[in-house]
């Protein structure tokens, strides 16, 4: 009895405190405790954090993931299953995008490739990367007012736009494969830019399936968005191989 007495004394027969735990382990749950991105940043200094992390780069959505699994505050915390939800997140996480490239470009020293497929940090080339003059889409996210004022009819009717275009129906009686008012409505909803990438088939193919996975009814969607989706794909189809 004695004998046990004194072993329990000496710590041998004792269970570990919980603090000890915590300094056997405090790796793990220090990197748990700090693995939340900086308030106090904005959402394009939080981007920029991410993408250092993955040199590779990843897709807009993943990015939006990221953003929520470490409680980003600049965009909702909502699904992307209601289209104005998703509208909004994606405007706020372009719209950083946007302003992270032109700040790395006036400080020469990274770009950013800014695509639904891939958002990637890369090096800064002189005379190749720079501020491009027209640029519609730059000029669409960074106008704050395109936000406010959209909502949620308005996002169905630039759906209808897109699902017009489409159609053909500008073109009255005209039934024509080769179109290229249909092939830049497909490639918008998509949100594909031709002149950023060369663009293949298995790339388009790839979008195509993520924003299926987005909008199919079966998890929410919306019927018409998917259709429209489904008519694009058929579309692009015809220009890619």
């Amino acid at each position: 009895m004695r004998k046990a007495r004194i072993l329990r004394a000496k710590g041998t027969g004792a269970p570990p405190h919980p603090s000890s735990r915590l300094q056997r382990w405090p790796c793990a749950r220090l990197c748990a405790m700090n693995d939340d991105l900086d308030p106090e940043m904005d959402l394009a200094e939080q981007i920029l954090v991410l993408l250092r992390e993955q040199p590779k780069g990843c897709s807009e959505y993943e990015l939006i993931q990221q953003l929520k699994a470490r409680h980003s505050t600049h965009i909702p915390n909502l699904p992307l299953l209601d289209k104005l939800v998703l509208f909004r997140t994606h405007f706020l996480v372009f719209n950083a995008l946007y302003r992270l490239r032109d700040q790395l470009w006036g400080e020469t020293s990274h770009t950013v490739q800014i695509s639904p497929l891939c958002v990637q940090l890369q090096p800064y080339v002189p005379g190749v990367s720079g501020i491009v003059e027209n640029d519609p889409l730059r000029d669409y996210y960074l106008d704050m007012t395109n936000l406010r004022d959209t909502d949620e009819a308005e996002v169905e009717r630039l759906l209808a736009s897109f699902w017009s275009r489409m159609r053909g129906d500008h073109l009255g009686e005209r039934d024509e494969s080769w179109d290229p008012d249909q092939k830049r409505a497909a490639l918008e909803l998509f949100e594909l830019d031709q002149e950023a990438a060369p663009l293949s088939l298995h790339t388009i193919k790839r979008r195509y399936r993520q924003l299926v996975s987005i909008h199919h009814p079966d998890r929410g969607g919306s019927t018409t968005r998917l259709q429209s989706i489904n008519l694009a794909m058929e579309i692009l189809q015809r220009y890619y191989r």
